[in-house]
């Protein structure tokens, strides 16, 4: 007896050990929040909830109408269950292409909509995201900021297949919005206009461009964003300043915003929000010294 009780200490202490060097069990979506990131823990990836996610309206965001009346209306065909296209916003930085996409999410999360934040060099596991979701009764915008790739990068081909359907079909409930400074989402080279020309040991080098170009061709709805001219960065630094408290918009005002732009090499809503946190925090501190 005392033999078989020693037996079962040992396979306890066995078991104990075995459950410090297994893996956890992926824990279940925390499916009452509206926006995750996809974020490797231990070597596993998973869904983590945003607690706070960005609140920023779409009324907010100036000088891309256009853009914003399109994308809009692709989410309410998306939200209606009637057909709705990927989209890839493109264009200058700093213009409101990824404000745009969270304010979405402001604006029409009480309808259903989520958002699932992807990093680049996670988009190898896209698969099983929409896997994960596809069953869900909420409507998945998978959301890719800053997207590039290089050439030989894994995540582009998983992309590819999220965005075109393999063998499986695509989900009715996901879409992938994605935002890039360039339209063709892979570098391309001066040599490989030549289609004449040999690249290494490639038979065909156009076929290589025609490869890189044909990640963002599978977007259905392109938007393309543009720098902003001088009054319309005014437009943005004065509103961003009432904001931030700052009531008037002098001559001051004006010369401050513009030589901020100047420091920063471009005019862009980014460039006038950081203005008027600049400018706002400096009489802030001037009033109470």
């Amino acid at each position: 007896m005392a033999d078989f009780e020693k037996l079962i200490s040992r396979a306890e202490i066995l078991l104990t050990r075995l459950e410090g060097i297994l893996p956890q069990a992926v824990p279940e979506p925390d499916w009452q929040a509206i926006a995750w990131r996809w974020q490797v823990i231990a070597g596993r990836g998973q869904l983590v909830a945003v607690p706070h996610p960005h609140q920023i309206k779409l009324d907010a965001i100036h000088n891309v109408d256009v853009q914003k009346a399109e994308i809009v209306r692709n989410t309410r065909q998306f939200l209606a269950g009637l057909p709705a296209n990927n989209v890839l916003l493109t264009g200058a930085r700093g213009t409101g292409k990824s404000s745009l996409v969270k304010a979405l999410l402001t604006d029409f999360s009480e309808q259903g909509l989520r958002l699932v934040e992807v990093d680049k060099q996670d988009l190898i596991a896209l698969h099983d995201i929409v896997t994960l979701l596809c069953n869900r009764p909420e409507k998945f915008i998978v959301f890719c900021d800053d997207l590039s790739f290089e050439a030989g990068e894994p995540g582009y081909k998983a992309l590819k297949v999220v965005l075109d359907g393999s063998v499986a079909a695509t989900s009715d409930n996901v879409l992938v919005y994605a935002t890039s400074n360039r339209r063709n989402l892979m570098p391309e080279f001066m040599n490989e206009n030549l289609e004449t020309s040999y690249l290494g040991e490639e038979i065909r080098p156009g076929d290589t461009t025609e490869e890189k170009v044909s990640l963002s061709e599978r977007f259905g709805l392109w938007l393309s964003f543009y720098a902003f001219s001088q009054d319309e960065y005014l437009t943005v630094a004065q509103e961003w300043l009432q904001y931030f408290g700052v009531l008037t918009f002098a001559e001051i005002e004006r010369k401050a915003a513009l030589e901020f732009s100047h420091t920063r090499g471009a005019r862009s809503g980014r460039v006038a929000y950081q203005f008027a946190r600049d400018y706002a925090g400096r009489q802030g501190l001037a009033k109470s010294s």
